[in-house]
């Protein structure tokens, strides 16, 4: 009766479900008498809607140890023959599903002569080949259950997702036509994995994962790669080993530098790109190894990849890497008691550094080359290494010539002129020789710049350098050379006397008075009482005068706020 009614197929559905229920149904009957049956009259049945849901009641109602039992040479060999127009991948996901779940319930449940696997990637595969009309999305779908199929019941067994990745490469590559316009499911498909294992060292082991981005558009492989990124960001994964590197590098390729088939004429929106380049940048700090020697290939890996990024995206890339390297040149020099040679490591270090600095130079971006170089400068002063004058000083001119050179904007000038006064400042290891020619350029550079203000506040800023800088004579010591303090101060007076502005003429001299506090407060004997009388005095002669308004109210209360300081801590009114 439940055969014969198979051109009803609601009706045979409900007869199917009574049959499941019946108690004489045994594993053994279902495999010799009844699904053979069943599956006799639903080949037979030319309806398709009918068959797809004959086969799914099929699926549903019978117990999960009748399916095992009849899987390989039952079941799965009827959903190659019904007509064409079946939708074969319902059927194969949903009793993927159904025997997945039942696996993950309890593992003892699948017997362990039943290799679930390997039964459904042979079918599958012979499902996808007997059906050249199979639509890719189709193929995809399909090798995706495939996927998380062995990822829920074979966790520990990562050959059987590399060998769904290698079927799935093989027919594309031997029908390049299936591959056309299924990329949106083919990212997902890749996605699976990440999600899964979280961990892309796990990831990368997978040797046709890589091999099907070629398949993806540029978009949906963009995309996957930001994810990517994110994830090991997100999950704090580290990529110890410089092959690692270069195989995760390889693979996101498309953030790293063009794409061979990125059109020419493509505008990319400018938020977007920084967005990607900065997602690369954080994610060099991912790629680290406890070893120092390995950390250093992994550092050459990265350079070969980054560099070839091209200049727009050297700015967002090489940051990470000098300052991950300036961290690798710390670590050496905690070793230094442990690895005799340290030294020469942190030397090619530095020469490495060195090398990115240039290419940011060669792209032109120079206040991020300054920056860069006298932070580089500062890190080869801290290592005490052999050669620390030659190289440090090497840094520091670089940034004086891009200072010189390159920086126009005043306001750009007088940061940059503060930045070199200030990492100068901080350094031990030059002789006088040097010393002293690298503090007059910088005064020199303070005295020339082109607005009065800006010249004044330089010219004050390197009066630091003749007290608290030091020199490798002095052997840490600062140089407290008081003179030429007094010297730098009264140019800023000299040069705040030129303002025309009254404002910011008293501001100025505000400024000034909190400079001489400073000097009084180390111990500098040229700063005297009558000089901070002589400025108070001037600011009080000249406070009147000024135009009422929010900037006069702020110098108003800089300046009592500063004489208040000088009572309590000096024991000084003016």
């Amino acid at each position: 009766a439940v055969v014969s009614s198979g051109i009803n197929a609601e009706y045979g559905g409900t007869n199917l479900e009574r049959l499941s229920r019946l108690e004489g149904v045994t594993v053994e009957r279902y495999e010799k008498q009844i699904l053979p049956a069943v599956l006799k009259q639903l080949v037979n049945c030319k309806d398709s809607i009918a068959q797809e849901y004959l086969m799914d009641c099929i699926i549903q109602v019978f117990p999960d140890e009748f399916h095992l039992r009849t899987l390989e040479n039952t079941f799965l060999d009827t959903c190659c023959q019904p007509q064409s127009q079946v939708n074969v991948r319902n059927i194969i996901i949903s009793i993927i599903g159904r025997l997945s779940n039942f696996a993950q319930a309890d593992p003892s449940n699948i017997p362990e002569d039943i290799k679930l696997f390997d039964i459904f990637s042979v079918k599958v595969t012979q499902i996808i080949q007997s059906r050249t009309e199979m639509p890719p999305e189709d193929i995809l779908v399909l090798q995706s259950a495939l996927i998380k199929l062995a990822l829920n019941v074979y966790p520990a067994e990562t050959g059987y997702v590399n060998q769904v990745l290698q079927n799935t490469l093989n027919i594309f590559q031997t029908e390049e036509g299936r591959a056309k316009g299924c990329s949106n499911e083919l990212g997902k498909l890749l996605r699976v994995p990440v999600d899964h294992y979280q961990d892309i060292l796990t990831v990368l082991e997978l040797d046709a994962y890589p091999k099907l981005f070629s398949f993806l558009d540029l978009n949906t492989r963009k995309d996957l790669c930001v994810y990517i990124a994110e994830h090991i960001i997100e999950t704090g994964t580290l990529i110890y080993s410089h092959d690692q590197v270069d195989l995760l590098l390889t693979m996101i390729e498309c953030l790293v530098a063009d794409a061979p088939d990125q059109p020419s004429n493509q505008i990319e929106d400018p938020e977007d790109f920084e967005c990607e380049q900065a997602l690369v940048g954080r994610l060099v700090h991912q790629m680290t190894s406890q070893v120092p020697d390995q950390q250093f290939l992994i550092l050459n890996t990265c350079k070969k990849h980054l560099i070839a990024g091209g200049d727009k995206r050297i700015q967002f890339t090489l940051p990470s890497l000098i300052f991950r390297a300036i961290h690798l040149c710390r670590v050496y020099h905690d070793l230094r008691e442990e690895d005799e040679k340290w030294e020469k490591k942190v030397t090619k270090i530095l020469q490495y550094i060195n090398s990115l600095l240039s290419a940011l130079v060669k792209a032109e971006y120079w206040d991020l080359s300054l920056r860069l170089y006298l932070q580089a400068s500062l890190v080869c002063d801290a290592m005490g290494i052999s050669n620390a004058e030659t190289v440090g000083y090497e840094f520091m001119s670089h940034a004086f010539a891009i200072y010189e050179e390159e920086v126009s904007d005043s306001k750009a000038q007088l940061i940059a002129i503060s930045l070199i006064v200030a990492t100068f400042e901080r350094t031990i290891n030059f002789s006088e020789e040097n010393h002293e020619p690298l503090r007059s350029q910088c005064f020199r550079a303070g005295s020339k710049l082109l607005k009065k203000p800006d010249q004044c506040r330089a010219v004050s800023l390197c009066s630091h350098l003749y007290w608290s800088g030091k020199n490798r004579e002095g052997a840490g010591e600062p140089l407290r050379n008081a003179t030429k303090v007094l010297e730098c101060l009264k140019k800023a007076v000299r040069i705040s006397n030129q303002c025309m502005e009254p404002t910011v003429q008293v501001q100025l001299f505000v400024e000034l008075l909190n400079k001489y506090i400073y000097f009084l407060g180390t111990g500098c004997e040229e700063v005297s009482e009558s000089v901070l009388s002589q400025l108070v005095g001037k600011i009080h002669e000249d406070m009147p005068g000024l135009e009422s308004g929010d900037i006069t109210k702020q110098i108003v209360k800089h300046f009592e706020t500063t004489l208040r300081f000088i009572e309590s801590r000096h024991q000084l009114t003016f």
